[in-house]
C-alpha cells in the first residue's frame, strides 16, 4: 500500500495539532487586542452609518500643473482636517484619492452645507500684527483700547499663570549674515516674551502702531468699530470649538479681527490682530531646515518673492519699535493662528527664519501651511453624497441579508455534496469569519478602514473563494481514494496537488484585488481592499486549520472506515480495488532451460 513520504514531511503531517494551536493562539491575541482597544465593531462607512462624503478635485492654474504634487496634496488635507475639526466634528475622514482627488467624509450629525463651504474654499494665508494676546480662559488683566485704524496703541498685559509660563529663555530674534533674521516661535510659548517684559507699557509711539494705515489720530467713526472689537475679544472663548470656528468671520484683509490659536503648552490663546501686511502669495518658498550651527535645532525658514520682500520688511520694522506683544506677527491660516513669532529689527534681506525649539513634525507642517498659502491650487467640488442614518441602517441589513442567503446555500451544498467533510468545511468557514471580523475591526482605528457596501459584497465574494479551496482539497482526497487509497494517504497524497491549485487560484484573485485597488477610485477601493484580505486569510485557514484537522479526521474510524455518511465512502466514490505490492514469484529449483538461460 502506498505511503506518506518519510522525512520532514512525515513529522509535520504526525504533528498537525501544532498547526491548530497556532491558528488558535493568533486568533486569541487578536481578539484580545480588538477588546483592549474598545474597538469591538468595525467602523462603518457614511453609505451604511449615515453622514456626508464629498469629493473635491484638485485643479491649478495655467502653467502651474506641478503644483498638484503628494507634498501639496497632503497639506491641502492635513489644512482641511483643522477645517473639519474646527466644525467640532469628531470621527471625520479627510484622505487622498488618486493623484488629485481628496475625499471628505463626515458623520451623521454634522451640518453638511457648512461642511461643504469650509471644506471646498482655497485656503487664505495672512500676516498680521498681533495688538493683543492672552491664555483664553485666564483673567483679562487689560483689553485691547484701539484698533489698528487707531493712532493709540493697544495694550494687553498678561495674566499671572501666563507669565509663570516661559521656560525656554529669551530668545533675540539677530539678522544673520544671508540677511534672513530669526525669531523665536510665540506660537509654541507666546509668554517667552512677555517674560522678559512682565509689565508692558500701555502705550506707544504713534510711528510704532502695527498698522500700515495707522493714521496720527483716531477718527470719531472708528470708535463703534473699536467697541465692537473689544467685546468680541472680551467675550471669546478659545477653549470652545464653536467659537473658535466662528472667530474672525468676516473679518476683511484690510479690517482688524479676533482670533484663536494654541501654544505649545496646548492651551488655547486669543488676539486681537491688526489688518493683513502679508499674504500667502508673498511666500516664494518655505522649509523646515535643522540648525547644526546654533542650538536653535529645527527652523522654519521664508523666502518672500519681491513684492512681498518689501511688505515683511515694512511690518517687521514697525513691530521692531514695539514692546511686547506688540513686536509680534501672527501667521493666520483661515482665521487660526499658527505661530506667533516676534521680531527686534526689521526684516530687510528677503528670507526669514522662525525659532523656537520646534520638533521635526512641527516645523515641517508650518513650512508646508506657509509655502501652500502660496500654491495656485484650487479645489472643485465634484460630487456630494449624503446618506440618512436610515438608508444607511437599511443598506447595512439588505447586506447582511445578502451574505446570509450565500452563507445558507453554500451550507447546504457543502452538507448534500460533502455530508460528514462539510464539518471541516463549516469550522473552517467559521475560523475565517472570525479572522475577518476582528482584523476589519482592528482596521478601523489602526489605518482608518471603513466597511462600506462594496467591502460587504467582498466580504460575501469571499464565502465562495474560501469554500472553492475546501472543495479543490476534497476532490483531490477524492481522486486518491477512488484510485484504491485508503484516506490517511490520500490525505497526504492530495495535499501537495491540491496546494498547488489552491495558492495559484488565491494569487490570481489577490492580483485582481490589488489592481483593482490600484486604478480604482471611491468605494469600489473597499471591495479591492477586502477581497484581498479575505484571499490572504483564506491561504492562512486552508494550510493552518482545514489541512491540520482533516489529518486528525483521518485517524477516526468515522471518516476511516468511510462510512457512507462521511462523503468518503469508497464505494459511492467507485474506487478501484485497493492497491497491494506484487513480487515476482521465486522460480522453481530444478534445472534451467537452456531457452530461458
Amino acid at each position: 500500500m502506498a505511503a506518506p513520504k518519510k522525512g520532514r514531511n512525515a513529522s509535520a503531517q504526525s504533528k498537525p495539532g501544532r498547526s491548530l494551536a497556532l491558528i488558535l493562539i493568533a486568533i486569541v491575541a487578536l481578539t484580545g487586542g480588538m477588546f483592549a482597544s474598545g474597538h469591538t465593531t468595525p467602523r462603518l462607512g457614511i453609505d451604511l452609518a449615515g453622514g456626508t462624503s464629498i469629493t473635491l478635485r484638485a485643479e491649478s492654474e495655467p502653467g502651474q500643473e506641478s503644483a498638484i504634487n503628494k507634498t501639496n496634496m497632503d497639506t491641502a488635507v492635513e489644512i482641511m482636517e483643522r477645517r473639519v475639526n474646527g466644525l467640532g466634528v469628531s470621527e471625520a475622514e479627510v484622505q487622498t484619492q488618486g493623484d488629485r482627488n481628496i475625499i471628505v467624509n463626515i458623520p451623521k450629525g454634522t451640518n453638511s452645507e457648512e461642511a461643504r463651504e469650509q471644506v471646498g474654499t482655497t485656503a487664505k494665508l495672512y500676516f498680521r500684527p498681533v495688538l493683543a494676546t492672552e491664555v483664553s480662559g485666564a483673567a483679562a488683566t487689560a483689553s485691547p483700547s484701539a484698533s489698528a485704524s487707531d493712532s493709540a496703541s493697544a495694550s494687553a498685559s498678561p495674566s499671572d499663570s501666563a507669565s509663570e509660563k516661559a521656560t525656554d529663555g529669551d530668545e533675540s530674534a539677530s539678522p544673520s549674515d544671508s540677511a534672513s533674521a530669526s525669531a523665536t516661535s510665540q506660537g509654541r510659548a507666546v509668554t517667552d516674551a512677555l517674560k522678559a517684559d512682565d509689565t508692558p507699557s500701555a502705550t506707544a509711539s504713534d510711528s510704532a502702531s502695527p498698522s500700515a494705515s495707522a493714521s496720527a489720530s483716531a477718527s470719531a467713526s472708528a470708535s463703534a468699530e473699536d467697541t465692537a472689537l473689544q467685546t468680541a475679544y472680551t467675550k471669546l472663548d478659545c477653549t470652545d470649538a464653536a467659537q473658535r470656528a466662528k472667530a474672525g468671520d468676516g473679518a476683511k484683509d484690510d479690517d482688524s479681527m479676533v482670533a484663536c490659536g494654541q501654544n505649545s503648552q496646548g492651551q488655547w490663546q486669543k488676539y486681537v490682530l491688526g489688518p493683513a501686511e502679508v499674504d500667502g502669495t508673498d511666500v516664494d518658498d518655505a522649509s523646515a531646515v535643522f540648525n547644526t550651527q546654533t542650538a536653535a535645532g529645527w527652523t522654519v525658514t521664508m523666502d518672500f518673492t519681491k513684492a512681498g520682500t518689501k511688505k515683511f520688511a515694512d511690518i517687521t520694522g514697525k513691530l521692531a519699535q514695539n514692546q511686547s506683544p506688540q513686536n509680534q506677527f501672527a501667521i493666520v491660516l483661515d482665521n487660526e493662528v499658527v505661530s506667533d513669532p516676534y521680531v527686534s529689527q526689521a526684516l530687510t534681506g528677503g528670507s526669514a527664519e522662525i525659532s523656537g525649539s520646534f520638533t521635526q513634525e512641527e516645523a515641517q507642517s508650518l513650512a508646508n501651511m506657509l509655502s501652500y498659502g502660496a500654491l495656485p491650487l484650487s479645489f472643485k467640488e465634484d460630487s456630494v453624497t449624503t446618506v440618512t442614518a436610515a438608508l444607511g441602517g437599511d443598506q447595512l441589513e439588505a447586506g447582511l441579508i445578502a451574505g446570509g442567503i450565500g452563507l445558507v446555500l453554500v451550507v447546504l451544498y457543502l452538507l448534500f455534496y460533502y455530508r460528514g467533510l462539510s464539518f471541516i468545511a463549516l469550522a473552517s468557514l467559521l475560523i475565517s469569519g472570525i479572522l475577518t471580523y476582528v482584523i476589519m475591526a482592528l482596521l478601523g482605528p489602526t489605518i482608518g478602514f471603513a466597511l462600506n457596501l462594496p467591502a460587504v459584497c467582498g466580504a460575501i465574494v469571499a464565502i465562495g473563494i474560501t469554500a472553492d479551496s475546501f472543495i479543490v482539497y476534497f476532490e483531490r482526497v477524492r481522486d486518491e481514494i477512488r484510485e484504491g487509497r485508503s484516506l490517511r494517504p490520500a490525505v497526504e497524497r492530495g495535499w501537495p496537488r491540491a496546494r498547488r491549485t489552491i495558492l495559484v487560484s488565491d494569487f490570481v484573485s489577490f492580483l485582481a484585488a490589488a489592481v483593482l485597488f490600484i486604478v480604482s477610485v471611491g468605494k469600489v477601493q473597499g471591495f479591492a481592499f477586502t477581497l484581498g484580505l479575505t484571499t490572504l486569510l483564506d491561504v492562512v485557514v486552508v494550510f493552518l486549520f482545514t489541512k491540520p484537522l482533516l489529518t486528525l479526521m483521518a485517524r477516526r474510524k468515522f471518516f476511516a472506515s468511510g462510512h457512507k455518511w462521511s462523503g468518503l465512502d469508497p464505494k459511492s466514490l467507485g474506487a478501484k480495488p485497493p492497491l497491494r505490492s506484487t513480487r515476482r514469484p521465486a522460480r522453481p529449483a530444478g534445472p534451467v532451460d537452456p531457452k530461458e538461460a
